[in-house]
């Protein structure tokens, strides 16, 4: 008979501590939700921010990385005022206790500003591209930092991003061009930088 208590009670506490580490892995599975849902909501923010900045155009490109409250703001510009309007216009979104702003702006360049014309030109102007144009910021980015080139941003498909490829090569006074355009409705991996296109 004791024995038949004993393994009474010892089902007892077991069903117990089960239910009570049930519990707690729901309570957790709930708050990683939470956290989850509360990441995309600052990341909505953020990049709502940046792409509604004055003078932000086709030669900056910005990128942000969102680590818990502190987030990192990555990319290059062409203006100075543009480097502060972006810390400036996210300081104050509630989730945000720190921000690192590591944006890069490019050198004063009359050649740069040249080339820039030029590739603006032969990409924007190409047939098949020039649907782009038509967007309030184009979402291919044309990087000039002393005549070497970074596409950035997205293009709807890799014909599109070959063109843009080919048509910046093209442009003389080019010393090289890096093709980081992403495929639209490609999965990226969730640690990579976000850009604002």
């Amino acid at each position: 008979m004791p024995a038949l208590r004993r393994s009474a009670s010892t089902r007892r506490i077991t069903v117990k501590i089960v239910s009570i580490v049930f519990i707690l892995l729901a309570a957790c599975g709930a708050s990683s939700a939470q956290s989850t849902k509360g990441r995309m909501r600052l990341e909505r923010l953020i990049h709502h921010e940046l792409v509604m900045l004055p003078y932000y155009g086709v030669f900056d490109r910005l990128s942000y990385s969102v680590d818990g409250s502190t987030v990192k703001l990555m990319g290059d510009v062409t203006r100075p005022s543009l480097k502060s309007s972006a810390e400036n216009v996210i300081k104050d979104i509630e989730g945000i206790d720190k921000i690192v702003n590591e944006i890069n702006v490019l050198p004063l360049s009359p050649m740069d500003d040249q080339l820039r014309m030029a590739l603006y030109r032969a990409i924007y102007g190409h047939t098949a591209l020039n649907r782009y144009a038509l967007q309030a910021v184009p979402s291919i980015h044309i990087i000039v930092d002393k005549g070497n080139v970074i596409l950035d941003g997205v293009a709807a498909n890799s014909t599109d991003s070959n063109i843009a490829n080919i048509q910046a090569n093209s442009v003389s006074g080019v010393f090289s061009v890096k093709n980081q355009l992403r495929i639209e409705n490609q999965e990226t991996s969730t640690t990579d930088p976000k850009t604002a296109k």
